[in-house]
């Protein structure tokens, strides 16, 4: 007898720890906090946190197709459910192949990376073409609004560089525009200053587009303010759209 206790000694004192560690085990597996997205880490994107998603903002991304995307906005929002709360994100992109086409999209998730992988997605099938002056600025200044935004863009001369912020900036980076000066009045949502942004870039037109359309030719309209023949020839060939 005094065996047998010896020997069910250990193995009852085995199963107990055996059960113990299972129960704490289910225990710290239910606080990690599955049920609203994977734990804090993938609750935050992936465990990018406040600072993660800022560093990956305004940074072009370059793809082999030679298209840019640059992350604009990341908005996260929280439903709140029956035992707890669901969160939920909403980016904004911007994506353009730095030639003259732009374009903008929105999408929303439950992890950063899909709503990421959305909006670009949506960017990618709304793209328009801009005519751009000598490939580098706008052909003539214009004005925007969307809601409660308004957005005014002007041409520059060489050197000026990109005079805009926030998100007009990766408009006109994605476009491909070096030297533009822009500036926005009223709303600072993203979403509005972009749409604003935008209908600006489709009210643009060339001398090209203009001469068609009244079926004369590039030379005769710059030769109307005052420049001579060949000056309206000369500018006419350099045009490019």
């Amino acid at each position: 007898m005094a065996d047998e206790n010896t020997i069910e000694t250990p193995d009852v004192a085995t199963d107990v720890a055996a059960e113990g560690g299972e129960a704490q085990g289910r225990r710290g597996r239910g606080r990690g906090g599955n049920r609203d997205g994977g734990g804090g880490g993938n609750r935050e994107g992936g465990g990018r946190g406040r600072g993660g998603r800022d560093n990956n903002r305004g940074g072009p991304q370059q793809e082999d197709d030679g298209i840019i995307e640059k992350l604009v906005h990341i908005n996260r929002v929280s439903k709140t459910v029956k035992g707890g709360k669901r969160f939920g994100f909403a980016a904004l992109v911007v994506v353009g192949d730095g030639q003259g086409r732009v374009g903008f999209g929105h999408g929303k998730a439950r992890e950063v990376p899909e709503a990421i992988t959305k909006a670009t997605a949506a960017a990618r099938k709304k793209m328009i073409r801009v005519p751009l002056k000598e490939g580098r600025t706008l052909h003539h200044d214009g004005n925007g609004r969307f809601g409660a935004g308004k957005v005014t863009v002007r041409t520059a001369p060489p050197g000026t560089g990109i005079i805009a912020g926030g998100p007009m900036r990766a408009v006109f980076e994605s476009l491909g525009v070096a030297d533009v000066v822009t500036k926005s009045v009223g709303t600072s949502n993203p979403y509005n200053m972009i749409r604003a942004t935008f209908d600006a870039l489709t009210e643009q037109t060339s001398p090209k587009s203009v001469a068609q359309r009244r079926g004369k030719k590039v030379a005769d309209l710059l030769g109307r303010g005052g420049a001579t023949a060949v000056e309206a020839e000369a500018e006419a060939a350099a045009i490019a759209e």
